[in-house]
């Protein structure tokens, strides 16, 4: 059974007021993407038109290997947000993730917080959302189905958020169970089982746990972007202390390069998000071996600041980008892009 509690709307919207009113970036360490160069093909041997960004993901076709990342919904103002976000994805042709659905679980009030982004985004892969904590307290698959349900998902993520618990006020700390009840979705849900963290990364060891329970996609959530420790700081009624957790966790690069590591032995989908902030960024994610990429905090920030149009060209943009790098680098596809050389240039 979910923790039931009235105040997780006002929560869901303090988090989404603070991840865009303050800065909640970590402090100290960085994803490490920005150390690291594509080596320039001089002979490319393609023309730009050749160069096809196109990906799959939950068993449909993406214009390009995006995602916008588990987000926000579950409150009022939530509804408009997902709305816009899934109209962009939708027309962009790029997957999307609705927020923690934890409060659909306690009531109805806000369900069309959630199943808005179905509604106006009917052709691209949607992806549900629970946290560790509510898995771990599952005997069976049922309340985790009818979140599925609800926005008629494509894959159900559970994110791992042991961090953020710990310094959360309201948060729970019974991660007892959490694997066994990762494996019970997996062997009972209709749709796929995705796993990620929220900004602390998933190692190499957490990974093949996972895999090991039968999940298939992973999302390295590493560090480096939005601090979520930071954000329950801010939160926070003993700051001092909170604060000395504000740069914890793995870097995104070194997640992504340690669980991609894993492919030479298992087939799995790697996600890889935290701190992607422009098309860049991503190419290099694909070149450390990712399969697709997430973006959540830049993507609401432009939507709130420059709307639709303004999201839709961010998007645009970081597409071109990717196609440019693809090309400058003699990689006609996506799966040719994860075997390009990166370098760290003195």
């Amino acid at each position: 059974m979910p923790r039931r509690t009235r105040s997780t709307p006002s929560r869901k919207q303090q988090h989404v007021a603070l991840t865009l009113s303050k800065n909640v970036g970590f402090k100290s360490k960085s994803t490490g993407l920005e150390q690291l160069e594509f080596v320039h093909n001089a002979l490319p041997e393609l023309n730009l038109s050749d160069v096809d960004t196109s990906a799959q993901f939950l068993g449909k076709s993406l214009a390009a290997p995006f995602m916008v990342s588990c987000m926000t919904g579950g409150y009022k103002d939530a509804q408009a947000i997902n709305r816009r976000l899934a109209e962009v994805c939708e027309r962009e042709h790029i997957a999307m993730g609705v927020g923690s659905q934890r409060q659909a679980l306690e009531d109805t009030q806000y369900h069309r917080t959630f199943s808005i982004v179905r509604e106006v985004a009917p052709s691209i892969p949607i992806v549900g959302n629970i946290g560790a904590a509510e898995v771990a307290t599952m005997s069976n698959a049922d309340a985790a189905r009818r979140l599925v349900e609800l926005i008629r998902a494509d894959g159900f993520t559970v994110h791992l958020n042991p961090l953020q618990e710990f310094l959360q006020p309201e948060g729970s700390t019974n991660f007892r169970g959490v694997l066994r009840g990762i494996e019970m979705l997996v062997k009972n849900l209709p749709v796929p089982v995705l796993v990620k963290e929220i900004g602390a990364g998933i190692s190499a060891d957490v990974a093949q746990r996972l895999l090991n329970a039968g999940v298939q996609y992973i999302d390295v959530a590493g560090a480096g972007g939005t601090s979520w420790a930071g954000v329950e700081t801010l939160r926070s009624s003993n700051k001092p202390f909170a604060s000395k957790f504000w740069d914890w966790g793995i870097p995104t690069a070194t997640a992504i390069r340690d669980v991609a590591e894993l492919k030479s032995r298992t087939s799995f989908t790697l996600i890889a998000s935290g701190g992607i902030g422009s098309g860049s960024d991503a190419a290099k994610c694909i070149a450390l071996g990712a399969d697709i990429v997430g973006s959540a905090r830049p993507m609401l920030k432009t939507l709130q600041e420059e709307g639709t149009r303004g999201l839709h060209r961010l998007i645009t943009t970081w597409i071109k980008e990717l196609k440019g790098i693809m090309f400058l680098t003699g990689c006609a596809t996506v799966k040719n892009l994860q075997h390009a050389n990166l370098v760290r240039y003195s």
